[in-house]
Protein backbone atom coordinates (compact mmCIF):
# COMPACT_ATOMS: atom_id res chain seq x y z
CA UNK A 1 0.00 0.00 0.00
CA UNK A 2 1.39 3.59 -0.69
CA UNK A 3 0.67 6.75 0.88
CA UNK A 4 0.37 9.55 -2.06
CA UNK A 5 1.04 13.36 -1.11
CA UNK A 6 -1.31 15.74 -1.33
CA UNK A 7 -2.56 17.66 -4.40
CA UNK A 8 0.23 20.27 -5.56
CA UNK A 9 2.70 18.84 -3.15
CA UNK A 10 5.95 17.56 -3.90
CA UNK A 11 7.50 14.29 -2.08
CA UNK A 12 9.80 16.55 -0.72
CA UNK A 13 7.87 19.10 0.73
CA UNK A 14 7.78 17.73 4.37
CA UNK A 15 11.67 17.04 4.44
CA UNK A 16 12.19 20.46 3.23
CA UNK A 17 9.98 22.22 5.96
CA UNK A 18 11.20 19.92 8.77
CA UNK A 19 14.71 20.86 7.86
CA UNK A 20 14.10 24.53 7.52
CA UNK A 21 15.22 26.70 11.11
CA UNK A 22 11.53 27.98 11.34
CA UNK A 23 10.19 24.91 11.75
CA UNK A 24 13.02 23.23 14.16
CA UNK A 25 12.52 26.75 16.40
CA UNK A 26 8.75 26.16 16.49
CA UNK A 27 9.91 22.46 17.90
CA UNK A 28 11.82 24.26 19.96
CA UNK A 29 9.33 26.05 21.81
CA UNK A 30 6.90 23.58 21.78
CA UNK A 31 9.39 21.11 23.63
CA UNK A 32 10.62 23.39 26.02
CA UNK A 33 7.15 25.21 26.83
CA UNK A 34 5.61 21.29 27.34
CA UNK A 35 8.63 20.58 29.78
CA UNK A 36 7.53 22.27 32.53
CA UNK A 37 4.58 20.29 32.44
CA UNK A 38 6.52 16.89 32.55
CA UNK A 39 8.31 18.61 35.27
CA UNK A 40 5.17 18.93 37.37
CA UNK A 41 3.89 15.35 36.73
CA UNK A 42 7.36 13.97 37.17
CA UNK A 43 7.67 15.71 40.46
CA UNK A 44 4.68 13.58 41.82
CA UNK A 45 6.43 11.12 42.63
CA UNK A 46 10.18 11.85 42.15
CA UNK A 47 12.11 14.67 44.87
CA UNK A 48 13.85 16.86 42.88
CA UNK A 49 17.12 14.78 42.77
CA UNK A 50 15.70 12.20 41.25
CA UNK A 51 13.95 13.69 38.60
CA UNK A 52 16.89 15.99 38.03
CA UNK A 53 18.87 12.46 37.48
CA UNK A 54 16.88 11.13 35.53
CA UNK A 55 15.96 14.03 33.31
CA UNK A 56 19.62 14.16 32.79
CA UNK A 57 20.10 10.14 31.90
CA UNK A 58 17.15 10.62 29.69
CA UNK A 59 18.77 13.27 27.75
CA UNK A 60 22.58 11.82 28.04
CA UNK A 61 22.06 7.94 27.14
CA UNK A 62 20.22 8.37 24.14
CA UNK A 63 23.00 11.18 23.02
CA UNK A 64 25.93 8.81 23.59
CA UNK A 65 24.35 6.41 21.70
CA UNK A 66 24.22 8.35 18.80
CA UNK A 67 27.67 9.39 18.73
CA UNK A 68 28.53 5.79 19.47
CA UNK A 69 26.74 5.01 16.23
CA UNK A 70 28.23 7.96 14.69
CA UNK A 71 31.63 6.80 15.36
CA UNK A 72 32.41 9.83 17.28
CA UNK A 73 34.47 10.13 20.51
CA UNK A 74 33.84 12.33 23.68
CA UNK A 75 36.23 14.97 24.15
CA UNK A 76 39.46 13.63 26.41
CA UNK A 77 41.15 16.50 27.47
CA UNK A 78 40.77 16.76 31.46
CA UNK A 79 40.67 20.75 31.16
CA UNK A 80 37.84 20.31 28.78
CA UNK A 81 36.56 17.99 31.33
CA UNK A 82 36.53 20.30 34.19
CA UNK A 83 34.73 23.19 31.99
CA UNK A 84 32.22 20.92 30.85
CA UNK A 85 31.80 19.81 34.86
CA UNK A 86 31.30 23.44 36.36
CA UNK A 87 28.58 23.91 32.95
CA UNK A 88 26.57 21.21 33.65
CA UNK A 89 26.16 21.98 37.40
CA UNK A 90 24.95 25.79 36.23
CA UNK A 91 23.62 24.91 33.63
CA UNK A 92 21.37 21.44 34.11
CA UNK A 93 22.18 19.91 37.52
CA UNK A 94 21.35 22.98 39.97
CA UNK A 95 18.85 24.35 37.93
CA UNK A 96 16.78 21.40 36.90
CA UNK A 97 17.07 20.39 40.67
CA UNK A 98 15.62 23.52 41.71
CA UNK A 99 13.21 22.92 39.12
CA UNK A 100 12.02 20.18 40.65
CA UNK A 101 11.19 22.09 44.33
CA UNK A 102 9.54 24.72 42.64
CA UNK A 103 7.15 22.16 40.99
CA UNK A 104 6.27 20.89 44.40
CA UNK A 105 5.14 24.33 45.08
CA UNK A 106 3.84 26.45 41.87
CA UNK A 107 1.40 25.67 38.49
CA UNK A 108 4.08 24.49 35.92
CA UNK A 109 2.70 27.59 33.65
CA UNK A 110 3.73 30.23 36.44
CA UNK A 111 7.22 28.49 36.34
CA UNK A 112 7.56 28.62 32.17
CA UNK A 113 6.56 32.83 32.98
CA UNK A 114 9.66 33.01 35.67
CA UNK A 115 11.55 30.82 33.06
CA UNK A 116 11.41 34.11 30.72
CA UNK A 117 14.19 35.83 32.91
CA UNK A 118 16.45 33.72 31.74
CA UNK A 119 18.02 36.22 29.23
CA UNK A 120 18.24 39.03 31.94
CA UNK A 121 20.82 37.12 34.24
CA UNK A 122 22.27 36.39 31.23
CA UNK A 123 22.64 39.70 29.90
CA UNK A 124 23.74 40.66 33.28
CA UNK A 125 26.49 38.08 33.64
CA UNK A 126 27.48 38.43 30.59
CA UNK A 127 28.93 42.32 31.35
CA UNK A 128 30.56 40.89 34.54
CA UNK A 129 31.81 37.79 32.86
CA UNK A 130 32.92 38.67 29.81
CA UNK A 131 35.42 41.66 28.45
CA UNK A 132 33.09 42.07 25.38
CA UNK A 133 29.99 42.99 26.83
CA UNK A 134 29.91 46.24 27.37
CA UNK A 135 26.53 47.72 29.09
CA UNK A 136 24.42 50.34 26.75
CA UNK A 137 21.33 52.29 27.09
CA UNK A 138 18.82 49.59 25.83
CA UNK A 139 20.65 46.75 27.90
CA UNK A 140 20.41 49.00 31.21
CA UNK A 141 16.54 50.03 30.31
CA UNK A 142 15.96 46.07 29.11
CA UNK A 143 17.24 45.22 32.71
CA UNK A 144 15.23 47.56 34.77
CA UNK A 145 12.16 46.57 32.69
CA UNK A 146 13.20 43.03 32.90
CA UNK A 147 13.69 43.25 36.73
CA UNK A 148 10.32 45.23 37.04
CA UNK A 149 8.65 42.34 35.41
CA UNK A 150 9.89 39.48 37.46
CA UNK A 151 9.10 41.74 40.55
CA UNK A 152 5.20 41.83 39.02
CA UNK A 153 5.27 38.25 38.34
CA UNK A 154 6.45 37.68 42.29
CA UNK A 155 3.76 39.96 43.47
CA UNK A 156 5.97 41.48 45.72
CA UNK A 157 3.12 43.81 46.98
CA UNK A 158 2.03 40.58 49.02
CA UNK A 159 4.68 41.33 51.71
CA UNK A 160 3.35 45.05 52.62
CA UNK A 161 0.20 43.20 54.01
CA UNK A 162 -0.54 39.61 55.49
CA UNK A 163 0.55 36.92 53.62
CA UNK A 164 -1.28 33.37 53.86
CA UNK A 165 1.12 30.15 53.96
CA UNK A 166 -0.24 29.02 50.70
CA UNK A 167 0.90 32.42 49.27
CA UNK A 168 4.59 32.11 50.60
CA UNK A 169 4.78 28.75 49.18
CA UNK A 170 4.41 30.14 45.83
CA UNK A 171 6.83 33.21 46.25
CA UNK A 172 9.42 30.66 47.45
CA UNK A 173 8.48 28.19 44.63
CA UNK A 174 8.93 31.16 42.06
CA UNK A 175 11.68 31.98 43.81
CA UNK A 176 13.18 28.53 43.04
CA UNK A 177 12.40 29.41 39.54
CA UNK A 178 14.86 32.46 39.82
CA UNK A 179 17.53 30.39 41.40
CA UNK A 180 17.42 28.46 38.23
CA UNK A 181 17.08 30.75 35.76
CA UNK A 182 19.88 32.60 37.87
CA UNK A 183 22.05 29.66 36.89
CA UNK A 184 21.55 29.61 33.11
CA UNK A 185 22.75 33.36 33.97
CA UNK A 186 26.18 32.39 34.93
CA UNK A 187 26.61 29.20 32.92
CA UNK A 188 25.80 30.59 29.86
CA UNK A 189 28.79 33.03 29.75
CA UNK A 190 30.95 30.83 31.74
CA UNK A 191 30.24 28.09 28.47
CA UNK A 192 30.81 30.79 26.04
CA UNK A 193 34.61 31.71 27.44
CA UNK A 194 35.80 28.29 28.03
CA UNK A 195 34.03 25.85 26.25
CA UNK A 196 32.93 27.43 23.18
CA UNK A 197 36.41 27.78 21.87
CA UNK A 198 36.88 24.01 21.77
CA UNK A 199 37.07 22.34 18.24
CA UNK A 200 34.69 19.30 19.24
CA UNK A 201 31.34 18.87 17.92
CA UNK A 202 27.86 19.82 19.81
CA UNK A 203 26.82 16.48 20.09
CA UNK A 204 30.47 15.80 21.56
CA UNK A 205 30.34 18.67 24.16
CA UNK A 206 26.02 18.25 25.32
CA UNK A 207 26.55 14.55 25.36
CA UNK A 208 29.80 14.40 28.01
CA UNK A 209 27.78 17.62 29.81
CA UNK A 210 24.94 15.83 30.53
CA UNK A 211 27.02 12.82 31.74
CA UNK A 212 28.84 14.63 34.04
CA UNK A 213 26.51 16.43 35.43
CA UNK A 214 24.79 13.67 35.95
CA UNK A 215 27.73 12.14 37.82
CA UNK A 216 27.04 13.75 41.56
CA UNK A 217 23.38 12.80 41.15
CA UNK A 218 24.23 9.13 40.57
CA UNK A 219 26.03 9.63 44.00
CA UNK A 220 23.98 11.56 46.15
CA UNK A 221 19.89 10.65 44.73
CA UNK A 222 20.16 6.97 46.11
CA UNK A 223 22.06 8.23 49.46
CA UNK A 224 19.29 11.05 50.22
CA UNK A 225 16.41 10.23 48.81
CA UNK A 226 16.02 5.99 48.14
CA UNK A 227 14.67 4.31 45.31
CA UNK A 228 11.41 6.01 44.16
CA UNK A 229 8.27 4.36 45.32
CA UNK A 230 4.94 5.16 43.87
CA UNK A 231 6.15 6.02 40.63
CA UNK A 232 3.29 5.81 37.61
CA UNK A 233 3.77 5.07 34.34
CA UNK A 234 2.80 9.17 33.51
CA UNK A 235 5.44 9.76 35.38
CA UNK A 236 7.93 7.02 33.47
CA UNK A 237 6.70 8.65 30.47
CA UNK A 238 7.23 12.18 31.51
CA UNK A 239 10.70 11.65 32.66
CA UNK A 240 11.59 10.19 29.61
CA UNK A 241 10.19 12.66 27.24
CA UNK A 242 11.87 15.39 29.54
CA UNK A 243 14.53 14.14 29.24
CA UNK A 244 15.11 12.45 25.64
CA UNK A 245 13.31 15.59 24.24
CA UNK A 246 13.34 18.89 26.38
CA UNK A 247 17.53 17.82 27.11
CA UNK A 248 18.70 15.86 24.51
CA UNK A 249 17.14 16.75 21.42
CA UNK A 250 16.61 20.25 22.35
CA UNK A 251 20.10 20.62 22.57
CA UNK A 252 20.79 19.49 19.08
CA UNK A 253 17.51 21.70 18.12
CA UNK A 254 19.22 25.11 19.51
CA UNK A 255 22.26 24.00 18.01
CA UNK A 256 21.02 23.77 14.59
CA UNK A 257 19.22 27.01 14.61
CA UNK A 258 22.08 29.15 16.06
CA UNK A 259 24.05 27.44 12.81
CA UNK A 260 21.32 28.42 10.76
CA UNK A 261 19.83 31.67 11.77
CA UNK A 262 22.34 33.02 14.34
CA UNK A 263 22.60 33.09 18.08
CA UNK A 264 20.45 36.10 18.76
CA UNK A 265 17.52 34.71 16.72
CA UNK A 266 17.92 31.38 18.36
CA UNK A 267 17.30 33.15 21.94
CA UNK A 268 14.59 34.85 21.17
CA UNK A 269 12.67 31.08 21.53
CA UNK A 270 12.69 31.91 25.29
CA UNK A 271 10.00 34.46 24.11
CA UNK A 272 7.96 31.65 22.64
CA UNK A 273 7.90 29.49 25.59
CA UNK A 274 5.84 30.93 28.64
CA UNK A 275 3.18 30.91 25.81
CA UNK A 276 3.56 27.28 25.12
CA UNK A 277 4.40 26.61 28.89
CA UNK A 278 0.77 28.61 30.45
CA UNK A 279 -1.54 27.28 27.39
CA UNK A 280 -0.16 23.65 28.38
CA UNK A 281 -0.47 24.33 31.97
CA UNK A 282 -4.37 25.54 31.74
CA UNK A 283 -5.51 23.75 28.62
CA UNK A 284 -4.01 20.06 29.95
CA UNK A 285 -3.66 20.45 33.55
CA UNK A 286 -6.71 22.92 34.57
CA UNK A 287 -4.50 25.12 36.43
CA UNK A 288 -4.99 29.19 37.24
CA UNK A 289 -2.84 31.85 37.47
CA UNK A 290 -3.33 35.60 39.10
CA UNK A 291 -3.57 38.44 36.92
CA UNK A 292 -0.43 40.27 38.14
CA UNK A 293 1.73 36.92 36.38
CA UNK A 294 0.93 36.89 32.64
CA UNK A 295 1.18 40.57 33.03
CA UNK A 296 4.64 40.39 34.56
CA UNK A 297 5.75 37.95 31.48
CA UNK A 298 4.66 40.33 28.73
CA UNK A 299 6.83 43.23 30.75
CA UNK A 300 9.66 40.52 31.26
CA UNK A 301 9.78 40.23 27.74
CA UNK A 302 9.76 43.43 26.48
CA UNK A 303 12.99 44.21 29.41
CA UNK A 304 14.55 41.30 27.49
CA UNK A 305 14.08 41.97 23.71
CA UNK A 306 15.28 45.31 25.02
CA UNK A 307 18.67 43.79 26.33
CA UNK A 308 18.88 41.94 23.15
CA UNK A 309 18.76 44.60 20.60
CA UNK A 310 15.81 43.25 19.31
CA UNK A 311 13.86 46.56 20.60
CA UNK A 312 15.53 49.96 20.62
CA UNK A 313 14.95 53.28 21.87
CA UNK A 314 17.36 55.30 20.08
CA UNK A 315 18.56 58.83 21.98
CA UNK A 316 16.43 61.74 20.82
CA UNK A 317 18.68 63.78 18.20
CA UNK A 318 19.30 67.14 19.01
CA UNK A 319 17.70 70.20 16.89
CA UNK A 320 19.93 71.64 14.71
CA UNK A 321 20.00 75.65 15.07
CA UNK A 322 18.50 77.70 12.24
Amino acid sequence: MSVLAPSGASPGTASRILSDWRAKFVLLALIWGLSFLFIKVGAQALTPLQLSLGRMLCGGLPLLAVLALRGGRVPRSPRLWWHLFVTALLLNTIPFTLFGYAAQLIPSALMGIVNASTPLFAVVFSMLLLSDERPDLNRILGLGVGFLGVLTVLGVWNSLGEVAVSDRDAQLGMLFVVGATACYGIGTPYLRRFVAGSPHGALELSTLQLLLGAAPLVLLAPVLDGVPTGVTWQVVVSVVLLGSLGTGAAYILQYAIVRAAGATVATTVTYVVPLVAVVAGVVLMGETLAWNQPLGAVVIIVGAALCQGLLRVRPARPVADH
